[in-house]
């Protein structure tokens, strides 16, 4: 038997030749090297809604401003959570992805700090 190299191949040569990439580097697709950026994997399915899945990997940036409508991963009394950054009335607030608890007002002085921004979601295959 012969092993394949496939550089022996018969019929039509594929138009989409010209079109084939080299290999996908995803550290360098999702900038993972600039030392702002953290992959985070999720743990629930809060935000099924916008379809983050329990065990994706959010790829977050500390050196982004996040702006309202905006996932972002915060710290809230020493706890890191994921919620929705909104706006209201001059204030800023975290949402949670099921209504599960109530609004959390964005202040330093009561422990409550936006951490990072989403810029990106990583999903294996099951």
């Amino acid at each position: 038997m012969h092993d394949y190299a496939g550089d022996r191949t018969t019929g039509f040569a594929s138009p989409a030749a010209d079109a084939v990439e080299g290999p996908i580097d995803l550290s360098q697709i999702l900038d993972l090297r600039r030392p702002s950026r953290y992959p985070v994997r999720v743990r629930g399915a809060t935000f099924a809604a916008r379809s983050i899945l329990d065990g994706d990997v959010l790829i977050v940036d500390t050196s982004v401003q996040a702006r309202s409508g905006d996932l972002v991963i915060a710290s809230a009394s020493g706890a890191a959570i994921l919620a929705e950054l909104r706006t209201d009335k001059g204030h800023w607030w975290l949402i949670s992805g099921n209504n599960s608890h109530a609004p959390i007002r964005v202040n330093p002085a009561q422990d409550v700090e936006i951490w990072a921004a989403v810029t990106g979601v990583v999903r294996e295959k099951p």
